[in-house]
Formats: C-alpha cells, sequence, structure tokens
C-alpha cells in the first residue's frame, strides 16, 4: 500500500532524549531514512531468514541457560508486541504509564518450544505486517507523541526504531550464535 504523505514523514531519528539509554543499543543498529521503509525492507529479510532455519536447529541452544532458537523467535515475538502496543497507546494520545516486560518470565511461561517453527514464523510475519500497516501512515506529529514505559519517557518513533533494531539484533545473535 503506497503512503500519500511526504516521503520523508518518518526520516528523522529519534533524539537520545526520545528512549532509555538501554534501548540505544537498538536504535543505533538502524540506519538513517523512512522508519517505515526499513521495517518493512526488514521483514523482507527476516522472514526468508528465518524459513531457512533446519528443523533439526529449532531446539538448539548455543549454551547452557540460553533460550533455543524458537524461543529466540518467540521472544521477538513478544517484544514486537509490546513495543507495538505501547506505540499503539502513544500514537493514540494515551499516556497512560506502561508497565515493564520481564523477557525471562515471558519466554518461561510461552513455551514455546512447543510449538512447530513454521507457526512462529508466521506469527511473526503477521505480527510485522499488521505493524506496518497500523503506523505506515503516522506523521510526525503522531510520531512525536510519547509517554512512560518501564518507567521512562519514550516515543512512538523511537518504539518503531527499537522494534527495527531488536529484530535485526536477534537475527544477528541467531546467525552467530546458533546457526
Amino acid at each position: 500500500m503506497s503512503n500519500e504523505l511526504s516521503p520523508d514523514r518518518t526520516s528523522r531519528r529519534p533524539a537520545d532524549e526520545e528512549y532509555a539509554p538501554f534501548y540505544g543499543t537498538y536504535v543505533s543498529q538502524v540506519g538513517d531514512g523512512d522508519i517505515i521503509e526499513i521495517l518493512r525492507a526488514d521483514h523482507g529479510e527476516l522472514i526468508p531468514f528465518l524459513n531457512t532455519i533446519p528443523e533439526a536447529r529449532r531446539h538448539h541452544r548455543y549454551a547452557a541457560g540460553k533460550w533455543s532458537v524458537q524461543e529466540v523467535i518467540g521472544h521477538m515475538i513478544d517484544a514486537e508486541t509490546v513495543f507495538a502496543y505501547r506505540a499503539l497507546r502513544f500514537a493514540r494520545g494515551d499516556a497512560t504509564p506502561l508497565p515493564g516486560m520481564d523477557q525471562d518470565e515471558f519466554v518461561a511461561g510461552a513455551d514455546f518450544d512447543r510449538r512447530t517453527l513454521p507457526s512462529l514464523i508466521a506469527q511473526l510475519d503477521h505480527l510485522r505486517a499488521a505493524n506496518l500497516l497500523a503506523f505506515e501512515n503516522a506523521d510526525d506529529a503522531v510520531l512525536d507523541r510519547g509517554g512512560e514505559a518501564s518507567g521512562t519517557h519514550v516515543t512512538v518513533r523511537a518504539l518503531l526504531y527499537i522494534i527495527a533494531g531488536h529484530a535485526r539484533h536477534h537475527q544477528r545473535v541467531l546467525r552467530e550464535q546458533y546457526l
């Protein structure tokens, strides 16, 4: 779907004060440009990459106490869901403080290893597609909105960068540590 807004509607990077320092790792992994187009391009690379993971590796852990391949993908789903929910709330003008997320509790409670690898990949695929549709027409006024999540201020723009950087981080970890 084409966007009728100015092509540079989402090209401004989030300033340091738009997110907590601990998200800097993710934001720094995303280059300059239209964040929606970056998310779209990343989607076009991430899903095909995940589909190359051999079924025999789906429960692989590269070290004791580390998540399995499927748990990493499940964590990617959970994190994108939470970040997108925060972005949606703030985009709609709801600045209610939102709680944090304990990623280890989420993974432990999900039992991702009981699912199939294709079902997890399909869920992530659909989630990213839905998030692209939800935010593709956001202009700077919407992207500048923010609120409190995990005890710190964050903007919609920064959350979209965090979504992209978080997925890139875990894709790299999967390539380097698991496969």
